[in-house]
């Protein structure tokens, strides 16, 4: 039977990016600390993503030659989130980013080559492993005396007046009550709860889901029961990319070989969107498509562009799995998925056209993603076509919080002793997605959860 300790200092929920990130950072600053996490391991929609992070002004930027600075990053956030996002949670990312990334590197992890993505106007999206990040910080976390236990759900958060003081945590058949003197939820969304997502996001009920085994929306309903406000359910959206049925190679990460140069055509063999868009536009796009999925569909010359070690632009593992398929032909490849081969051949040529100046593009297509990379024709065999839909791999939208992570209540007043960061946080995505805010927000506001729950645990304890 898994014994607890009677109290700690700071309890985390959770063991994703940011419920790591928050341990970490509460045991750096001298607090005994207790990371629970439900699941048999921890990684939680951490390991199932691509693994990029959103930072701006690094070193691996400035290798490249990209120019980039905190005030592009913000300016982008807030326009690829319709100026409806937080300010003042924005402004916390981009002053706390760079340290951030600078922290995380002090303890081993490392970045590859940046790639431009959704809502980017210069390249910053920075893969890393995102298994190998989790146990670097849990090791050093453990260096400084942090326990994580697996296995082990919160239950209920305990109140006594109006301070959260203790966690009720079911471990088999047995609840033992930890007392804390902060408390850090750090459990992700609930794309894997269709109750939730009914609830919230009817629009979703075709998409695929997905996301960690464990984002079933515990934290919010802990934090829910005890008032707090949810912000941000009507911009739940779902992610373009994804096979569409069951397949043994589909992790769950989809590919976006439209911000290499792919085209997106549905059943019909037609355009239906401009590709350039934001992933969680050109979801809803598709999923309003006859069928609910649709192709996309690229050349050997955006095969150049493969990358194989980000999952979303490793396009010639696609083909290599059998989940692209192949064919020497336009006519050939209309064939093999179904669509008329004269529509495709004048979608690809209309297309061509545009790129060549002949035509405007009808959808206003100018470059590949966020501004950045440049089109290219579609004309050079063998030709490719990736069956592709929406999924819900996360919900991006959940709890108000204040740029310390504290958590408020319907009212907007903090819930004293209650902090939280990652998915299962609101307010700061807003209408849209910037690719690699995800990630870099459950490492930026779990740190900086982490650190603010600690300073509050030791002001309590010295009162």
């Amino acid at each position: 039977m898994t014994t607890f300790p009677r109290r700690v200092d700071v309890l985390v929920i959770g063991a994703g990016l940011a419920g790591c990130a928050a341990a970490l950072a509460a045991a750096e600053a001298g607090c005994s600390v207790l990371q629970i996490e439900k699941e048999p391991h921890s990684g939680g929609s951490t390991v199932l993503s691509a693994g990029l992070s959103a930072f701006a002004g690094t070193p691996e930027q400035q290798r490249q030659g990209i120019t980039d600075s905190a005030e592009l990053l913000r300016s982008d956030i807030l326009e690829t989130g319709l100026h409806v996002s937080d300010p003042a949670l924005v402004d916390a990312y981009c002053r706390e980013q760079l340290a951030t990334y600078e922290w995380f590197r002090s303890y081993g992890v490392r970045y590859g080559t940046v790639h431009a993505a959704s809502g980017q106007s210069v390249p910053r999206s920075h893969p890393s492993d995102t298994r190998r990040t989790l146990d670097l910080l849990i090791a050093a976390a453990a260096e400084r005396g942090a326990r994580l236990v697996t296995g082990a759900a919160a239950h209920r958060l305990i109140r006594v007046g109006e301070r959260v003081v203790a966690v009720d945590v079911r471990a088999g058949d047995t609840v033992s009550r930890v007392e804390a003197g902060a408390v850090v939820i750090a459990t992700g969304g609930f794309s894997q709860n269709p109750q939730l997502l009914e609830r919230f996001a009817p629009q979703m009920n075709h998409a695929v889901r997905a996301g960690g085994a464990g984002s079933t929306g515990d934290g919010l309903l802990l934090a829910w029961q005890l008032g707090a406000g949810v912000i941000d359910t009507p911009h739940i959206k779902a992610t373009y990319g994804i096979y569409p049925w069951p397949h043994e190679h589909e992790y769950g990460t989809g590919v976006l070989a439209v911000y290499k140069g792919a085209i997106a055509v549905n059943q019909a063999g037609r355009r239906f969107t401009d590709e350039s868009l934001p992933y969680k536009v050109l979801g809803d796009a598709s999923l309003a498509q006859n069928g609910g999925h649709t192709w996309q569909v690229w050349d050997a010359d955006v095969m150049e562009r493969s990358v194989d070690d980000v999952p979303i632009y490793d396009l010639a593992g696609r083909a290599a799995t059998g989940l692209a398929v192949r064919a020497e032909t336009l006519d050939e490849l209309a064939r093999l998925i179904g669509v008329p081969a004269a529509e495709l051949t004048t979608t690809i040529d209309q297309y061509n056209a545009a790129i060549d100046g002949d035509t405007a593009d009808e959808f206003g297509r100018v470059h590949l993603s966020g501004g950045v990379g440049n089109r290219c024709r579609i004309a050079r065999a063998p030709f490719f076509a990736h069956a592709s839909t929406a999924v819900v791999l996360a919900t991006y939208c959940g709890l108000t919080v204040t740029p310390d992570s504290a958590v408020l209540d319907v009212f907007g007043d903090p819930i004293l002793g209650l902090y939280a960061a990652g998915e299962v946080t609101g307010g700061f995505h807003g209408g849209g997605y910037m690719t690699g805010t995800s990630i870099g927000k459950a490492g930026i506001f779990g740190r900086i959860a982490g650190a603010t729950a600690a300073a509050a645990a030791l002001t309590e304890a010295a009162a």
